[in-house]
């Protein structure tokens, strides 16, 4: 992909970013993570039934890369099974760890994988998939 058209999609879900949010509903899961090395301090919600993620959302304050990956993140996940949610999470973090992965798994989250030739970005990029890997783990 476009080195152009990927920073436009990162930025276009900074600014606008999709399922931003947390519903005031005792039937979500909530986890608020932090960065220590930036401002990042995001809280994901998830509601899972049957297996399933029937929707996520994010909200909070963050960088551009951990904003946008949040949302990009909520978008890819919605209505995903368990399964395929932590098949997901686990090509995306090894992307991100610059190990062998599936881009088709990926979707428009491959938008991030030259985040790692910045490593201080890479704890950035990761903080929402941490934060919905706790919620799956918590069932």
């Amino acid at each position: 992909m476009d080195v152009k058209l990927k920073r436009d999609i990162i930025l276009d879900n900074y600014q606008n970013p999709a399922n931003r949010g947390i519903p005031k509903d005792s039937s979500y899961k909530e986890v608020n993570s932090r960065n220590e090395s930036c401002v990042d301090n995001i809280t994901v919600a998830a509601k899972i039934k049957d297996g399933k993620i029937e929707d996520v959302k994010f909200d909070g304050d963050a960088c551009a890369i951990c904003t946008s990956a949040s949302s990009v993140m909520t978008k890819e996940l919605n209505g995903k099974s368990i399964d395929e949610a932590e098949n997901i999470i686990d090509n995306f973090e090894r992307m991100i760890n610059e190990k062998p992965y599936n881009e088709d798994v990926l979707g428009e989250l491959n938008i991030y994988n030259e985040v790692y030739k910045q490593p201080s970005r890479k704890r950035c990029a990761l903080l929402p998939m941490d934060s919905i890997k706790k919620i799956i783990n918590s069932k």
